[in-house]
This record gives C-alpha cells, sequence and structure tokens, in this order.
C-alpha cells in the first residue's frame, strides 16, 4: 500500500472541517481487575484553523454525549445518565485549543480545555501528524492527526464506582482518549 501523505510538510494554512467519516472520537477505560473496555461517540463535528505560525493554530470539537457506544446497549444507557456523563443535562463534550508546541516534525503537544458535564480542565494531548494529501474530491486537500490523552474522569464529576465483594471496583479512574481525526480544507 502506498502512503499517499506528506508527512514533511505542514498543512496548508486555512480552516480544515473534521471528517466524521474518516474520524474516531474514542475511548478506554478499565473495568474490575483491569480489561480494557472500548468506546467511542459517533457524533460530533469540529474545525482545525491551521494559522501561518502552527504554534497559533486553533481546534475546536463538539462531541454528543448521547452517541456514545461501547457495544453493549445497556453499557452505553448507563453511561448516559447522571452516574457518569448525564447525557440529558450536559448533552456536549467540548475541546477547545489553548496552545500547540511542536516537539519534532510529526509530533506536537497540544493544549485544550476539555469539558466534560460542564466542568472544564486543562488536559494536553500527545499529538502525531500524520501529513496532508490529496482529497477525495478532485482539488481538495485532508490532513490527518492521531491525539492521546489520560484523564482522571473524577476531575470532572464523573464519581460513580461500585465496589464489589472482596474491594474490587468496577470502573477505573483512569480514562484514555484516543483520536483519529482526518480533515478536509474548506474552499
Amino acid at each position: 500500500m502506498t502512503d499517499t501523505a506528506t508527512t514533511t510538510l505542514l498543512p496548508t494554512p486555512g480552516t480544515y472541517s473534521i471528517d466524521p467519516a474518516h474520524t474516531d472520537v474514542g475511548f478506554v477505560a478499565r473495568h474490575l481487575v483491569g480489561t480494557k473496555v472500548r468506546g467511542r461517540f459517533t457524533k460530533f463535528e469540529g474545525t482545525l484553523v491551521v494559522a501561518e505560525v502552527p504554534e497559533q493554530s486553533q481546534v475546536e470539537v463538539e462531541v454528543e454525549v448521547a452517541s456514545i457506544e461501547t457495544g453493549v446497549q445497556m453499557r452505553d444507557d448507563h453511561l448516559r445518565t447522571n452516574d457518569f456523563l448525564d447525557a440529558p443535562n450536559h448533552p456536549k463534550l467540548v475541546l477547545k485549543s489553548t496552545g500547540l508546541t511542536k516537539v519534532t516534525d510529526t509530533e506536537w503537544k497540544l493544549a485544550t480545555d476539555l469539558t466534560i458535564r460542564g466542568v472544564t480542565k486543562p488536559v494536553v494531548f500527545d499529538l502525531e501528524y500524520h501529513g496532508k494529501g490529496a482529497g477525495m474530491q478532485p482539488g481538495s486537500e485532508v490532513v490527518a492527526f492521531s491525539a492521546t490523552a489520560e484523564i482522571d474522569r473524577r476531575d470532572f464529576g464523573v464519581a460513580f464506582n461500585g465496589v464489589l465483594e472482596g474491594g474490587a471496583v468496577v470502573v477505573g479512574n483512569k480514562v484514555r482518549i484516543e483520536l483519529e481525526v482526518e480533515a478536509g480544507l474548506q474552499s
């Protein structure tokens, strides 16, 4: 398979829209003694504004909490309740960038304000820039990124935890956020 992106070139300055068909907003949490439960959100939108000076670029994303999917309907329904994400009262997760720092040509630190359940906290993502390339439409350009961060869910008011016989907890406190993003340059 041929790599169609050019990772040595920074994105063309401009506004990019996140492509929901080629983007994944996911998370990983521990269950009981440590198995990983993976989930994702299926409805979201966002923009990337790439500046002439890359460190001045901006990102803003809104995620619909009710679109959470883990593959188990009963768990998904519970995650939407006040025990966890409280979708009826806090229907959106919001991520807004506050800074971007270059580590290498393809690795960056993306500082953000992340809002979950109405609580906003600073979160730094490790961001990997995969490059830019031609999009599916003639003359279009796309860029691709991966970003990961780890949060403590309790910092955002997500404090539910059942304790089983013997003291085992049902859900771990650390949640890894995993983003795979493709975005298209707007004309």
